[in-house]
């Protein structure tokens, strides 16, 4: 089982900077591909980035990447998220998700575990 915990997210206005953070229980969590998605209202719930177990492999939806950084650090049970270059069209809640796999996929589904997801709100 993990548990995951999302924060940093925030108001910003666009062209600004945040950096999400994830902080997950368990002993586990370096063989588990994580994975962010995002939910803005009215919407569905998309594929923002992910990374593998190892750190050696990572994506980005088109709309993000250039701009978003999906991190890892096994030793301190985090991922992270770093978003530059925010547009009014990243406002949404953002998730924290965990396979119970090494390798990750795009969608939701294939994800075991969720945070309880974090607002960030990019304003014009």
């Amino acid at each position: 089982q993990v548990q995951l915990v999302e924060s940093g997210g925030g108001l910003v206005q666009a062209g600004g900077s945040l950096r999400l953070s994830c902080a997950a229980s368990g002993r586990t969590f370096s063989s588990h591909a994580m994975g962010w998605f995002r939910q803005a209202p009215g919407k569905e719930r998309e594929f923002v980035a992910a990374i593998n177990w190892s750190v050696r492999s990572t994506d980005y939806a088109g709309s993000v990447k250039g701009r978003f950084t999906i991190s890892r650090d096994n030793a301190k049970n985090t991922v992270y998220l770093q978003m530059n270059s925010l547009k009014p069209e990243d406002t949404a809640v953002y998730y924290c998700a965990a396979r119970d796999s090494g390798h990750y996929y795009y969608s939701p589904y294939d994800y075991d575990y969720w945070g309880q997801g974090t607002q960030v709100t990019v304003s014009s």
